[in-house]
């Protein structure tokens, strides 16, 4: 099988992303968790187009924090390429999800695994509908990223729209419908993402980094005995939306 190889140019690991314009990412269906409802930490495959594993990504966070905070926690998050060396870690900080206080916004850092700052996603504040910056190591938003009004879409696909800084559609993530008994019985949901064109493979790592972000938020099926509190303002933003 032709499989991406590395190249010689900066910055290490992330090449591959410069010739790609889409990816698939597919969540791992994790046997224990399915037998017995018990959360685990979550793996990821990335796949071009034709199905190759090009990159692997593994959530580090504890027992406690899954056990505890569900869909909500905190965690750190390790990409891999073929050859089994690191090239991303991101990072999400604790936030209670509320949807009523701008100090709750979720966020997820990106950056080298020698801890060289890449970029970062940040929720935007909005009462009705939920959006995201993409912001560069300088700070500066380069893109957005929009939700739909509703999350939830049985026997198709949901569309996160990536627009330009004037507002325009270039890109998106989808959340593909995997069948019926995967959905109701898993967690383990895939997406496709659609780069825009003429961004640099650091923006490109940072959008990877919001699919991860956005699979959490939205579609993580919570099994924490704390996301009853936590999570009642997100579900009431659902069903708003």
């Amino acid at each position: 099988m032709d499989v991406p190889r590395k190249v010689s140019c900066s910055p290490p690991g992330l090449q591959y992303l410069a010739t790609v314009d889409q990816l698939l990412i597919h969540q791992q269906v994790e046997l224990v968790e399915v037998l017995t409802g018990f959360e685990t930490a979550n793996k990821y495959a990335i796949k071009n187009t034709l199905g190759q594993p090009v990159y692997w990504a593994a959530e580090g966070s504890g027992c406690c924090a899954r056990i505890c905070c569900g869909s909500s926690r905190s965690f750190d998050m390790k990409l891999f390429d073929n050859f089994r060396n690191e090239i991303l870690h991101l990072s999400r900080p604790f936030r209670c999800e509320s949807c009523c206080f701008p100090c709750c916004l979720q966020a997820i850092e990106v950056a080298t695994p020698q801890g060289t700052p890449i970029g970062i996603v940040e929720q935007g504040w909005s009462l009705l509908r939920s959006w995201f910056r993409i912001r560069n190591a300088a700070g500066d938003t380069v893109l957005t990223i929009n939700a739909p009004f509703c999350k939830s879409n049985c026997f198709g696909d949901v569309k996160f729209k990536i627009s330009s800084s004037k507002g325009f559609e270039v890109g998106a993530i989808l959340k593909q419908w995997s069948g019926l008994v995967r959905e109701m019985y898993t967690s383990a949901d895939h997406y496709s993402v659609v780069f825009p064109q003429n961004v640099n493979v650091e923006v490109k790592a940072i959008i990877l980094a919001a699919v991860f972000l956005i699979d959490y938020m939205f579609f993580e099926k919570s099994g924490g005995v704390g996301d009853v509190a936590i999570g009642c303002c997100a579900a009431l933003e659902n069903c708003v939306n």
